[in-house]
């Protein structure tokens, strides 16, 4: 199984959510965490889409590219790209670019988003999210498969045998596709043949199952083997060496920041007790010690009939570049060995 980060680039936030510190200063810091997890054996640094204040990831593909010139192993990927809202050529591009640039280590996860910030910004309708979704997957895997691409849409401009560069140095840019609670797409990737990335970032893991199932067989349908169906799962996640140590440092930002976004929701208030919910042995949340960690790592995998790759959202809860750098390298230096362990 790889294992890995995924990271939206946050600020530091005080107790109203208001950015600590500099831009330039997060950016900084991020690569330092990046280069440490490929020092530390991590597989994966996946980076966001978010086009709001306390983000600083809305150009993904520019902060990797940075982190692949100081890396040397650890693949590098976006979580996801909001594919809806962004022209397939651009996108394709660019990762193609960034393929060339860190030596074949470019991935992506394309997905529709969590935020509708995007759709405004550059001038797209949320009520078409899945038509457009669906739309721009079909040319960006078109892309992929051919240099000189002949296609047609409702919502861009044609192309005519128009050859499409640079291409990647992988014969096959990976493409994931990130989903959250829909079958619908769930049975999307299965047809196509695409990796999964299940975003659980609430409820049970083991819920889940009946979807990826039903991805598993719609990949089976189409003609796909198994063992080409990866599954991957994203959710929030921070190691420390106690528990109480991980859930103390983890919890009060934790709380301010969903109980923020949940404002525009109109979600309830986080609480201790639901934050507790989510943290037990069945919750999607994995904040513990390296050993309760991994114990859930791979009793989320078992669950899900066997999963591929797990990623730890962290920068979600206000923690420090140092409690940052420090769960990053537990998880390189005891998590992964166990996971890998109790999974021979």
């Amino acid at each position: 199984m790889e294992i890995g980060i995924d990271s939206f680039a946050a600020f530091v936030t005080d107790a109203q959510g208001n950015p600590v510190g500099t831009a330039q200063d997060a950016l900084r810091e991020l690569l330092d965490r990046i280069q440490l997890a490929d020092e530390k054996g991590l597989d994966v640094f996946a980076i966001g889409e978010h086009h709001r204040k306390e983000f600083l990831d809305s150009a993904t593909s520019v902060i990797l590219a940075a982190a692949a010139s100081r890396t040397s192993r650890i693949r590098l990927s976006s979580a996801v790209t909001v594919l809806s809202a962004a022209d397939p050529v651009r996108v394709f591009q660019q990762f193609a670019t960034l393929d060339l640039i860190s030596q074949g280590r470019a991935e992506l996860v394309v997905g529709r988003g969590s935020f509708s910030e995007a759709f405004p910004l550059f001038g797209f309708s949320f009520q078409d999210y899945d038509a457009l979704f669906a739309e721009k997957l079909d040319l960006l895997l078109q892309i992929r498969e051919q240099e000189v691409v002949t296609w047609r849409g409702r919502f861009r401009a044609p192309l005519q045998e128009q050859a499409i560069y640079p291409r990647p140095l992988q014969q096959k840019l990976p493409v994931w596709l990130g989903v959250g609670g829909t079958p619908a797409s769930f049975v999307r990737a299965g047809s196509l043949g695409l990796p999964l990335m299940v975003a659980v970032i609430g409820g049970e893991t083991h819920r889940f199952r009946p979807l990826v199932d039903l991805y598993r067989e719609a990949g089976d349908k189409a003609g796909y083997a198994q063992e080409d169906l990866k599954v991957g799962l994203h959710s929030l996640g921070y190691v420390a060496r106690t528990r109480e140590e991980a859930v103390e440092s983890y919890y009060p930002g934790y709380a301010e920041t969903f109980t923020r976004i949940g404002r525009e929701r109109g979600w309830p208030p986080v609480t201790r007790g639901h934050f507790e919910a989510q943290n037990a042995p069945r919750g999607a949340y994995l904040v513990g010690s390296p050993e309760e960690v991994a114990e859930k790592i791979i009793r989320h995998s078992h669950s899900l009939g066997g999963i591929q790759r797990f990623t730890f959202q962290m920068d979600n809860a206000g923690l420090s570049h140092q409690q940052l750098s420090e769960s990053i390298a537990l998880v390189g230096e005891e998590v992964i060995p166990q996971v890998k362990q109790g999974l021979k």
